[in-house]
């Protein structure tokens, strides 16, 4: 079992930055597929990032291409995703999630572990 717990949530002005963190126990993730996800009230989980095991293709919605970059430290088991010029519509819950292999990085059903969210709030 993985269990993973993120954090760095908060709340920011549009135009700043954040990191999310997501740390991982129970059980190494240097060879799980890492994603983040996105919730915003009443809408449905949506794809951020996504990172290989190997962390050599990385993936990312169209909406935060060149804003958000994921990342991880395997000698931390812990991955994060930097949010520069964040944006109003970028309010949400934030999830990571982990799956030991998957050919489809961008659909929540691809992951088997999630953590419990943090939430982001970007004020205009």
């Amino acid at each position: 079992q993985v269990q993973l717990v993120e954090s760095g949530g908060g709340l920011v002005q549009a135009g700043g930055s954040l990191r999310l963190s997501c740390a991982a126990s129970g059980r190494t993730i240097n060879f799980y597929a890492m994603g983040w996800f996105r919730q915003a009230p009443g809408k449905e989980r949506d794809f951020v990032a996504a990172l290989s095991w190997s962390a050599i293709n990385t993936y990312y919605a169209d909406s935060v291409k060149g804003r958000f970059t994921i990342s991880r430290d395997n000698a931390k088991n812990t991955v994060y995703l930097q949010m520069n010029s964040l944006k109003p519509e970028d309010t949400a819950v934030y999830y990571c999630a982990a799956v030991r292999s998957t050919s489809s990085y961008t659909r929540p059903t691809s992951y088997d572990y999630w953590g419990q969210g943090t939430q982001v709030t970007v004020s205009s």
